[in-house]
């Protein structure tokens, strides 16, 4: 599978979150919810994370997943742990840190970045911040085809 990852690049306080990822100051993405919600135990080492700017319609750079580490009914002290032991790799503002604060999280550490001729992203409505494809061209204006919410079920 493939995931195609919403990056926050408002530039408000420092949340740059693509641009840290390009400049290889961010290692690791993160998702949380006070239940499971995707991407948590549906991403795995060695698939592919494709991202884009949240409001653009570019899809314009991967990596490779390297290491993936689920967590649930965290108590509030296992959470700031868990942010401060891997705050090297996320690289969170103060701002990302208290809406991370979440009793389930996922951490997806990734490694080979690369920038990649910009693709296309063909929207559709309700989706998610994180999306699980079985190939990119999924989304891709030309080649998508409608979004199937079963490969994004528990």
């Amino acid at each position: 599978m493939v995931h195609l990852v919403y990056c926050d690049n408002t530039g408000r306080q420092g949340e740059k979150v693509l641009d840290k990822i390009i400049a290889g100051s961010k290692t690791m993405i993160i998702r949380g919810a006070a239940g499971r919600k995707i991407p948590h135990s549906r991403v795995f080492e060695k698939e592919e994370l494709y991202f884009m700017e949240k409001g653009s319609s570019k899809i314009t750079a991967k990596a490779k997943v390297r290491h993936v580490d689920n967590y649930v009914k965290l108590s509030d002290e296992e959470i700031s742990k868990i942010l401060e032991d891997n705050q090297n790799k996320l690289n969170l503002t103060d701002k990302q840190k208290i809406r991370w604060h979440k009793k389930c999280l996922c951490l997806v550490e990734f490694d080979d970045v690369e920038l990649i001729t910009p693709l296309a992203f063909e929207h559709q409505g309700n989706m998610d911040d994180w999306l699980i494809l079985e190939k990119i061209e999924d989304v891709v204006a030309g080649t998508s085809i409608p979004y199937n919410y079963e490969k994004s079920k528990f």
